[in-house]
């Protein structure tokens, strides 16, 4: 078996126009981006710049125009079964209470209602939410659907996960919280993890890895750095490291010419 949990190999993804089958874009170019099984790999980049396109690569809900997944070492075919998807915008359902939520994974594999139910109750529980699972999504603040689609990712004990910019619309007292989470989650089981993030600092405090994607269209990446700050780790605590503030300082010179070019790119879009 492969050490290697997720492999994409020379991914491009080219779309055509419905409006004009002969106008092209190809957001991603000859990608190769590789995570270990155990490992914490964040993707960071310009806004735009084809980072979600990647991550859908890997679960495989988009098929590249050319290119290789490899999972456990064999190529995918359809939908990537042994990964768990936190999507940035929330999936709940809001007509199913949050442990009604949790369970609809399990559910659609087969699992009968009580071994669901208590395997659903058994993550609510783990992220904060004893006592909530009757709750309905409106009832709960936006931290607390956040840990719901954490615990309804997890239930179904994938292999690996991925995570598009999942905490980008919480305030940061909340994120934090969330992402200290995330890594004590993670380093219980210690599967792989595929996160994107448009978020530098973020990245770092939360990766073994960072990977730095160009500005698009046909990006790809310009960079990799091993983040080899100690772990366990808390969020906020350790941006006041040293360390920390010299891998963001090496990071942000390859990542702001590409920031600055994807913003530019955006102004002539809205031009």
């Amino acid at each position: 078996m492969s050490d290697h949990a997720l492999e994409l190999l020379s991914i491009s993804c080219t779309f055509v126009s419905k409006d004009d089958p002969g106008q092209r874009y190809t957001a991603v170019a000859d990608t190769t981006l590789r995570v270990k099984a155990g490992e914490f790999v964040s993707v960071v980049g310009p806004t735009g710049c084809g980072k979600s396109t990647l991550l859908n690569v890997g679960a495989g809900l988009l098929e590249p125009s050319s290119g290789t997944v490899k999972v456990f070492g064999r190529t995918l075919s359809g939908i990537n079964a042994r990964a768990g998807y936190m999507f940035q915008s929330e999936a709940l359902m809001p007509w199913r209470s949050a442990i009604d939520n949790v369970m609809v994974g399990l559910q659609y594999r087969g699992v009968p209602e009580s071994e669901a139910r208590g395997q659903a109750e058994a993550w609510l529980s783990r992220v904060g939410l004893s006592g909530f699972g009757d709750r309905y999504p409106h009832q709960l603040s936006g931290g607390m659907r956040k840990r719901v689609a954490l615990a309804q990712t997890l239930v179904l004990d994938p292999d690996i996960i991925l995570m598009d910019e999942p905490f980008s619309a919480l305030d940061i007292q909340t994120r934090q919280l969330m992402e200290n989470e995330v890594l004590e989650l993670w380093s219980a089981k210690k599967k792989a993890v595929l996160f994107i993030t448009h978020d530098l600092d973020e990245a770092i405090a939360m990766s073994d890895r960072v990977v730095v994607l160009s500005a698009g269209p046909a990006t790809h990446p310009i960079g990799e750095f091993a983040i080899d700050l100690p772990r366990p780790r808390d969020v906020a605590e350790v941006r006041t490291q040293p360390r920390f503030v010299e891998l963001h300082t090496q990071i942000w010179e390859v990542l702001r010419d590409e920031v600055l070019k994807g913003y530019a790119q955006q102004l002539r879009k809205a031009a």
